[in-house]
């Protein structure tokens, strides 16, 4: 099982990843609202500024302080290797 580091500690199974995004559109503000009243809201940014929005196969949306950019580097590093520190 390879691990995605989405920062401070906190890590996702890679495999279920669907989707990295950035959390600025109107649309990903929808997503993070729906998903809060759905009880599917993960926040792991640790009370800082949410700077990526994952979202995984069991239509969980995970809130991070990571950059989507640095999330996907490691997402694509994370394919040939075990677990990303």
């Amino acid at each position: 099982m390879k691990l995605l580091s989405v920062g401070y500690g906190n890590v996702v199974v890679a495999s279920r990843v669907v989707a990295v995004i950035g959390p600025g559109a109107a649309p990903i503000r929808r997503l993070r609202t729906e998903a809060r009243e759905r009880g599917k809201l993960i926040d792991a940014t640790e009370g800082r500024k949410t700077r990526s929005v994952i979202v995984t196969d069991s239509d969980h949306v995970i809130l991070s302080a990571v950059q989507a950019e640095t999330l996907v580097s490691r997402l694509l590093g994370a394919e040939g290797e075990g677990r990303e520190p």
